[in-house]
């Protein structure tokens, strides 16, 4: 199976409890979009692989327009089910390296938590680079693993046996040399931990019983030989929990 067929099929499949996620991260996200890019309210936006289109959603009343792009037909769906009457917000099915817009029309870029299931991330921030008018800007949001690479492996097993459509989480130093590399000047970056139960994470991938026996005999293995993979895996009850980091950066074309 090609990573693109993987990636349709497993977010196909599980676009409904990612929206009813989104639906509960909305606010929250208009907020940080406040403060991270303060909108004046006239911009044109497009967010790059949508998914059920929470960022989109929550730019929506800080700007003119949003341009919402994804591949996966449900999760578009599920996206324009929860824009609702939002009249300046559009959803488009296409691909975050072939972006259906003119050069430098684009005021403010988004893709958040994707960079981690493409091949070429380089080549997606390099096409939102494109489409930036000068001084528009970009802002990338991901997971990122340890700089450490014995622990970033350690947890990239994990999300390899989570998720077919994973190809590579990206330690700080990587991304932001992807940014550089695009031509981009990076003015703002920030990470905070993000604190996951491994059940729930195991469940909005849409794991099979199987897939979730392997994974926590895997984190049982780590923690019994005091490996913590870079993001503080622990017991917690009957389960696992884990403290993984999330990188939010700012650039400007």
């Amino acid at each position: 199976m090609s990573l693109d067929d993987a990636t349709r099929d497993r977010f196909a499949a599980t676009a409904e409890r990612l929206a009813a996620l989104a639906e509960q991260r909305i606010e929250g996200i208009r907020a940080r979009m406040v403060e991270l890019l303060e909108p004046r309210g006239d911009e044109i936006v497009l967010d790059a692989a949508t998914g059920t289109g929470s960022y989109a959603i929550a730019l929506a009343p800080l700007v003119r327009d949003v341009i919402a792009i994804d591949s996966v037909p449900e999760m578009l769906e599920e996206g324009r089910r929860l824009a609702g009457e939002l009249p300046n917000v559009t959803f488009i099915e296409g691909s975050v390296y072939d972006l259906p817009v003119d050069d430098a029309t684009i005021d403010i870029a988004t893709i958040a938590r994707t960079l981690h299931h493409l091949d070429r991330p380089g080549a997606a921030l390099d096409e939102l680079a494109r489409i930036l008018k000068p001084g528009g800007r970009l802002m990338v949001i991901d997971q990122l693993v340890s700089e450490n690479e014995r622990e970033a492996e350690l947890y990239e097993r994990i999300e390899r046996m989570r998720d077919a459509s994973h190809v590579r989480t990206l330690p700080d130093s990587s991304l932001r040399a992807l940014i550089d590399a695009s031509g981009l000047r990076l003015t703002r970056a920030t990470s905070e931990p993000e604190e996951r139960d491994l059940e729930r994470f195991l469940e909005l991938a849409g794991c099979t019983d199987a897939q979730r026996t392997e994974i926590f005999a895997y984190a049982r293995e780590l923690v019994d030989s005091g490996e913590s993979a870079g993001v503080d895996l622990r017991v917690a009850g009957d389960g696992f929990r884990f403290t993984g980091r999330v990188g939010c950066y700012v650039a400007q074309r």
